[in-house]
C-alpha cells in the first residue's frame, strides 16, 4: 500500500480541502439569471466546460446561498468572465450587504437568447438554459446548454482575471 495514499478511514478535513482548492486557480465569473423568480447574481470560480457538442458548461452553486432560490426558479443563466479592470464588480455581486437590485443598478447590462443579464465589459458572457441539475454535498450542480456566446471587440486583447491563493491576479501573458 502507497503511504502517501489517504486512508479510507481518515478523509480529508474541510480545512484541507479548501487549503488544496485555495490552489486551483479559477476563472473570476458572475453568474446571473432573470425569470418569474426575478434578478440575481453571485460571483463564482466553479465553472468548466463539459462538452462542445452541444456547447455545455457546468456552474456550481451552494444550496444554502440566498440566490439559489431564483436560478433554480428562472431556468436560464449567464456566465460572465470578468476582466483584470472588473475586481470591483466580482467584489460587488460577492458582498450579501448589497441588495440584489442594487447589484444590477451599479453594472450595465444587456439581455442576449435567454433573458438572463449579460454584464457589460466582460471578456465573453456565456448564455443558457439549465438542463439538468444534480445534487451533490451542499451544493447543486447546474448543467446549462449555451444559447448565445458574445465576445465583445477587443476583449480578446483584455487581461482575464482569477482567484489563486485566495487573491485576485490578472492573466494574460502565457507562461514561458
Amino acid at each position: 500500500m502507497d503511504a502517501s495514499a489517504p486512508s479510507v478511514s481518515s478523509p480529508v478535513s474541510v480545512g484541507e480541502f479548501r487549503n488544496g482548492m485555495a490552489l486551483l486557480p479559477g476563472a473570476v465569473t458572475v453568474i446571473t439569471t432573470d425569470g418569474p423568480e426575478g434578478p440575481a447574481g453571485f460571483t463564482a470560480s466553479a465553472v468548466c466546460s463539459v462538452t462542445d457538442s452541444p456547447p455545455t458548461v457546468l456552474v456550481c452553486m451552494n444550496r444554502s446561498s440566498f440566490a439559489h432560490r431564483f436560478f433554480a426558479a428562472n431556468g436560464v443563466l449567464c456566465v460572465n468572465v470578468l476582466s483584470a479592470a472588473q475586481q470591483d464588480v466580482s467584489g460587488l455581486f460577492a458582498n450579501r450587504e448589497v441588495a440584489m437590485a442594487e447589484r444590477f443598478a451599479r453594472c450595465p447590462t444587456q439581455t442576449l437568447a435567454t433573458g438572463a443579464p449579460a454584464l457589460a465589459g466582460a471578456l465573453v458572457n456565456l448564455d443558457g438554459r439549465i438542463v439538468a441539475t444534480h445534487e451533490v454535498g451542499t451544493h447543486s450542480v447546474f448543467i446549462v446548454e449555451l444559447q448565445r456566446i458574445q465576445v465583445p471587440d477587443g476583449a480578446t486583447a483584455l487581461p482575464g482575471l482569477a482567484y489563486f491563493n485566495r487573491g485576485y491576479h490578472a492573466l494574460g501573458q502565457a507562461a514561458a
